[in-house]
């Protein structure tokens, strides 16, 4: 099987420019291909994984990856799958993201001489003359044809800034200018980012009157139709920490029945054989499905001791009924409690269970709060110092999310 038979046999590939010149290029490890990563933050996401793992797939095919971080683009902001513009970052701010970036990724993509190549676009956006990047590249832009992009299309009710609309003429002189300076011929993103990656390949074209190809990835979802990435409106990084290794293995040990298999087959490296043999499993074989994928992402982000940490602490508390071993752990100061107590909501937003008091809140009078084994149902319930002595207390949230609370 060829790498790009691979790619359709795992559903990854959403759209390409040019099917046939594309086969040839990366099944035969012709092909420098980038992918853009903005650095609104100072981690990577489990939403992140999709352009991970492809950079990978191809680099052992003999293809050679570009990681482009987006210095400059990100002091634009892109408006895709965006409802509002975006906050706006020093360039201290995102020179330190690009750098937490680079650490990230090189648990993943081989660097070096020959190899994969990391780029930042602030190298040469943020020296361009206004009115001579209109004089070069805005002729090749119809305006029309922008404001028919989905990406654009969503926000005009709302409102686009102008700061937004220049974002894909932005990206596509990302791709003009790495074609002529570093060979990079293709470009990959996900399949919200189909206009934005024909703008380029377009202006190399009509510039160059060379050919250049761009590929969409199929973006996961969850079972409730939201980004793969995401729960209880945080997002899942892969910095450890800012998410703990038994939180990123829970995370995707509780992935909907309907979208294992699909993660397995996009996200982990298994055999497409092996992941064959599992396309008939359902209840409790499906439960084995979701700890084989949990345990191989961690295993790729955190190193194989962390997952099978990870992956005994939670089998100790599903089927133990509660191991403080290996789970994650909050301990609390001096300075958070209050005459020798802490309230719960406190303690909820202290062990991230909750992102505020008023979600704290909202989540007791919900039910949906336990503290070792009993169900809390009074917002007002406040803790003694001495109960987090020892094992502490276990917190529970939902049916999943379990976290443990002591004292120094």
């Amino acid at each position: 099987m060829t790498i790009y038979d691979e790619l359709k046999a795992r559903g990854l590939i959403a759209q390409v420019t040019d099917e046939e010149e594309i086969k040839e290029l990366i099944n035969n490890g012709k092909a420098t291909f980038y992918i853009g990563f903005d650095c609104t933050a100072d981690s990577l996401t489990a939403g992140h994984f999709m352009a991970l793992t492809l950079m990978k797939r191809l680099q052992m095919a003999g293809n050679r990856p570009i990681a482009l971080i987006g210095g400059g683009t990100t002091m634009i902001g892109d408006p895709s799958g965006r409802s509002d513009m975006r906050k706006m970052l020093t360039k201290e701010d995102i020179d330190h993201n690009a750098e937490c970036f680079k650490r990230q990724m090189e648990r993943f993509i081989e660097f070096g001489e020959g190899k994969a190549m990391m780029l930042n676009n602030a190298d040469w956006l943020l020296n361009l003359n206004y009115v001579e990047l209109l004089r070069e590249v805005g002729a090749c832009f119809s305006v029309n044809n922008m404001l028919r992009a989905e990406c654009y299309k969503q926000r005009m009710e709302k409102g686009l800034s102008f700061l937004e609309f220049n974002y894909m003429i932005m990206q596509s002189y990302d791709f003009y200018h790495m074609f002529q300076t570093v060979g990079c011929n293709m470009q990959f993103g996900g399949d919200d980012q189909w206009s934005n990656m024909l703008g380029g390949t377009e202006l190399i074209r009509r510039k160059l009157g060379k050919d250049a190809y761009a590929m969409t990835i199929t973006l996961l979802t969850d079972s409730q139709g939201n980004k793969m990435g995401k729960t209880a409106g945080n997002a899942v990084w892969l910095d450890a920490n800012k998410t703990s290794p038994y939180d990123f293995y829970q995370y995707w040990r509780n992935v909907g029945d309907a979208d294992v298999m699909k993660c397995l087959r996009m996200l982990t490296f298994l055999p497409l054989e092996q992941l064959d043999a599992m396309l008939d499993w359902k209840d409790a074989k499906l439960n084995e499905a979701k700890e084989i994928l949990a345990y191989e992402l961690t295993k790729m982000v955190h190193g194989e001791e962390e997952a099978r940490k990870a992956q005994d602490a939670a089998r100790a508390l599903f089927v133990g009924g509660g191991n403080a071993a290996n789970m994650p752990t909050t301990t609390l100061e001096s300075g958070d409690f209050t005459d020798g107590t802490i309230g719960v909501l406190d303690l909820m937003v202290k062990c991230a269970l909750a992102p505020s008091k008023r979600e704290a809140r909202r989540l007791v009078e919900q039910g949906g709060i336990e503290v070792n084994g009993e169900k809390v149902s009074d917002p007002n319930l406040r803790y003694e110092n001495a109960a987090f002595t020892g094992d502490g207390l276990m917190l529970k949230r939902g049916k999943k999310v379990f976290h443990r609370a002591v004292t120094a």
